[in-house]
């Protein structure tokens, strides 16, 4: 019988100057400022990441990446994701990702030209397709310059 599990996941960082600004795996050129962080910071793929795991109350990446690592520093976000993707399996056997939604709150640069080519980065990093990917870009409405945050659900289907 299928099943269908939701998860929930988020992720924040401080940005800075002269660090690169990763979003669902995607390099932002141009960006005055980016993430700073033990990994590449890319808050789109942590929370995805954090997502898969609630849903399957596996616990977050922090456990299975832990930030006091030196092996992470600097790790790329698409190991994490495929890590996370091969333990889900491991743990729960077949299962597809029916869909997700993605908020990621940034006040500069604006992101909206990026939405698209964020969708099909993501929807190729899952094996889905890009209509499955929903993105919203909000601002901080200038509360929160120098912060950049992603909050994602996913609905998952077992067999």
């Amino acid at each position: 019988m299928d099943s269908y599990r939701i998860g929930y996941g988020e992720d924040a960082h401080a940005l800075a100057p002269g660090r690169p600004l990763v979003i669902g795996a995607l390099t932002i050129d141009g960006s005055p400022v980016g993430t700073v962080a033990h990994s590449d910071g890319d808050v789109l793929l942590h929370a995805l990441s954090d997502a898969l795991l609630a849903a399957f109350a596996m616990g977050d990446i922090g456990q299975y990446f832990p930030p006091s690592n030196p092996n992470y520093r600097g790790l790329d976000s698409r190991v994490i994701l495929q890590t996370v993707l091969q333990r889900v399996a491991d743990q729960v056997g077949a299962y597809r990702i029916v869909n997700l939604s993605a908020v990621v709150v940034l006040d500069q640069p604006r992101l909206g030209p990026t939405r698209r080519d964020i969708q099909r980065q993501l929807a190729g990093e899952l094996g889905i397709d890009a209509s499955r990917v929903g993105v919203t870009f909000k601002t901080s409405e200038g509360m929160a310059p120098d912060f950049i945050q992603s909050r994602v659900t996913v609905l998952l289907q077992t067999e």
